[in-house]
């Protein structure tokens, strides 16, 4: 058995892990301290609280009208059960997932650069971001959503196609939105079977994707339903004789509710403006007093590290450009592909509902594409500068890593005086 070089092992698997124990330290620690429900809160756990109950959303005595599947509400439900109906049990699922996600990163990195360095690299960016950090404290979907996805991507990568799809569909199972990440990646993974295989012989391998990325992923996402499947409580369920054409009516349902949904919201924001971080959600803020002032507030920002997005921003307009120059070269970097995908897949949908109700904190099924194509911009730098390239990215990384420190007490939703609440008000739009 071939042993791996000390430095190897510390960089490429202790550090990440070490990076991922200590973020999950900073996502437990009085994870239960505000009491009440945070922004959306409110839905998930009451539907999680259902379903440890009932094995379906209902409302008193009456079914429920629901639009999310049931995945992230069992793992919201997990905590629950595990450490009560607190606020504490509520978001230790998430924190502990968010935790998880700062490794699969440094797995997919390692996988996509084949260097220890920038796999540390990924996985203390995924730490420092204030996105990620807000998420992983919020007994919200969208973490379980990522989750999900970066595991997807981590056997895309592998070419564990099989093991992709039934990540897509516990994806799915949790948004909606994962089904932009199955058609991209299905699309990829069928374009590879007809470029490697032709006439006859492409049959089999065709069949073998649709099954992969049709059958599978759809099979698993029928199977998340199964309380309302089973029970005569859930919304519509009795609509037909037929159990499948109820299925069907209640699914019309949900997403005429996903594609009418318009109604005004002081925080919505338009996706041209998610990377500038151009109006974050804010979750939940309160004047309290005990900060030593006679004016106090506490927050809780959905705001991704400023400097991070901003960075990120360019970072993804080298990428795409890259990959632009590497198709017409027909030199295809494999690396560029799946972050170009992420980023399509998470981001680009969003600009075809101009008229939806939208909000920034929804750019984290994105993130992690952001933090790779920082951390593919990094390595271009390293390679063309070699020690300058390797001081300044140490150099951009502090820098972030103290504008993370800036703004984690609206990250943490610490009480801080007002006059420090505003001065971390960069932009009016922020408040």
């Amino acid at each position: 058995m071939r042993i791996l070089p000390y430095s190897v092992l510390m960089t490429a698997g202790i550090a990440p892990i070490l990076i991922a124990l200590l973020s999950l330290i900073l996502r437990v620690i009085n994870l239960g301290s505000i009491k009440e429900f945070i922004f959306d809160e409110v839905y998930y756990v009451d539907g999680a609280r259902d379903l440890l109950k009932y094995g379906v959303e209902v409302a008193g005595s009456k079914p429920e009208f629901i639009v999310h599947p049931p995945v992230g509400k069992w793992l919201i439900g997990a905590g629950i059960q595990l450490f009560g109906d607190t606020s504490f049990g509520w978001r230790i699922s998430t924190a502990f997932i968010g935790s998880l996600m700062i490794l699969l990163i440094a797995l997919i990195a390692h996988k996509l650069f084949r260097s220890t360095a920038l796999t540390a690299l990924a996985s203390a960016l995924m730490a420092i971001d204030g996105l990620a950090l807000v998420h992983s404290r919020t007994a919200l979907l969208d973490n379980f959503l990522v989750f999900f996805i970066l595991i997807a991507t981590y056997f895309f990568i592998t070419k564990r196609y099989w093991w992709t799809g039934i990540a897509l569909g516990f994806a799915m199972g949790t948004k909606w939105s994962a089904l932009y990440f199955l058609i991209a990646f299905g699309l990829i993974g069928l374009y590879r079977a007809f470029t490697h295989h032709s006439g006859r012989d492409l049959i089999k391998p065709t069949l073998t994707r649709i099954a992969q990325f049709g059958i599978t992923p759809v099979l698993l996402y029928l199977s998340t339903w199964t309380g309302w499947l089973t029970s005569n409580r859930g919304w519509d369920r009795n609509y037909s004789s037929n159990i499948f054409t109820s299925f069907i009516y209640y699914h019309q349902q949900i997403l005429d509710f996903h594609t009418g949904l318009t109604a005004q919201h002081s925080y919505q924001a338009n996706p041209w403006s998610w990377l500038a971080m151009g109006r974050p959600t804010s979750f939940y803020y309160q004047t309290p007093k005990g900060c030593g002032a006679s004016s106090c507030s506490q927050e809780i920002l959905a705001l991704g590290t400023p400097l991070l997005w901003w960075l990120g921003t360019v970072a993804i307009a080298v990428v795409i450009g890259l990959w632009i120059r590497s198709l017409v070269l027909r030199r295809l970097d494999p690396a560029l592909t799946i972050i170009v995908t992420g980023i399509a897949a998470g981001y680009l949908p969003w600009f075809f509902f101009q008229q939806r109700t939208v909000f920034t904190f929804y750019a984290i099924a994105f993130e992690p594409f952001l933090i790779l194509a920082l951390v593919y911009s990094a390595r271009s730098i390293m390679n063309t500068y070699a020690g300058a390239g390797q001081i300044a990215v140490a150099t951009i990384f502090i820098v972030l890593f103290l504008n993370f420190l800036y703004f984690l007490p609206i990250f943490l939703g610490d009480v801080i005086t007002y006059q420090a609440w505003h001065a971390r008000m960069w932009f009016p739009s922020w408040i």
